[in-house]
C-alpha cells in the first residue's frame, strides 16, 4: 500500500509525494545506494550471490581512503539475521571502521555517509 504523504495544487496541477521507501524491494535500495556511492566517488563491492559465502557478511563493503564502509540493506521491514548482527557487531568493534544499517527510509542518512 502506497501512503500519501504530501498532497495539493500548485499551478493549476495536483501535486501527490508518495512514500515510495514502503514499497522499494532490496533489489531497489541496492541500485540507488550503489548509484550514490559511484557519484560519492567510492570503490564499491557488493557480492551479487552469496550461495557459497559465509552467512550474514555486510551487503556492501565501500572504500574511499582513509575511510572503510561495511552497510547492510534492508527493506523497511526486513529482518536482520543473527548472522548477519554478529558480523555487524564485529565489524563495529574495528577502530576507524564505520559499519551501518540502513533501510529506504533513512535515505537523508546514506547521502550524509557517501557524500560527506
Amino acid at each position: 500500500m502506497l501512503k500519501v504523504i504530501n498532497a495539493g495544487i500548485a499551478g493549476g496541477r495536483v501535486k501527490v509525494t508518495l512514500e515510495l521507501s514502503k514499497i522499494m524491494t532490496e533489489k531497489e535500495f541496492q541500485l540507488h545506494v550503489e548509484q550514490m556511492a559511484k557519484i560519492g566517488g567510492w570503490q564499491f563491492y557488493h557480492t551479487w550471490n552469496s550461495i557459497h559465502s559465509a552467512p550474514g557478511f555486510p551487503d556492501n563493503v565501500m572504500a574511499k581512503p582513509p575511510r572503510l564502509v561495511f552497510m547492510e540493506l534492508k527493506t523497511e521491514l526486513g529482518k536482520v539475521t543473527a548472522a548477519q548482527q554478529r558480523w555487524l557487531d564485529i565489524l563495529a568493534s574495528i577502530p576507524g571502521v564505520e559499519v551501518y544499517l540502513f533501510r529506504p527510509s533513512e535515505w537523508e542518512e546514506i547521502k550524509k555517509v557517501l557524500l560527506g
